[in-house]
């Protein structure tokens, strides 16, 4: 025998108005773009570090490519703190 299940309102609560979905919608969004930025950020951090092992690495790579992950890891570390400052700003 197969049942058939079917979703049912509770009856004491009251259907969302459009103004209080928009307003949950843009919650949902907001914390959305904070997971998102977060996310960003910890690549970013990854990839300094990734670069910073490169330019560390000595004879075993080309001196000009040393030379660009230095470069990638000194930009990425400020960038970093830069985004990680507006974050902390916006979450205000």
């Amino acid at each position: 025998m197969t049942r058939v299940l079917s979703v049912v309102r509770d009856a004491t609560t009251k259907p969302e108005t459009v103004a209080e979905r928009v307003r949950r919608l843009q919650a949902e969004a907001r914390q959305a773009a904070r997971d998102h930025v977060k996310a960003f950020a910890v690549a970013m951090v990854d990839l300094q570090q990734f670069a910073a092992e490169i330019a560390d690495g000595g004879e075993a790579y080309a001196p000009g490519i040393r030379e660009a992950a230095r470069r990638l890891a000194e930009d990425l570390d400020a960038r970093v703190q830069s985004v990680e400052a507006i974050s902390a700003r916006a979450e205000r």
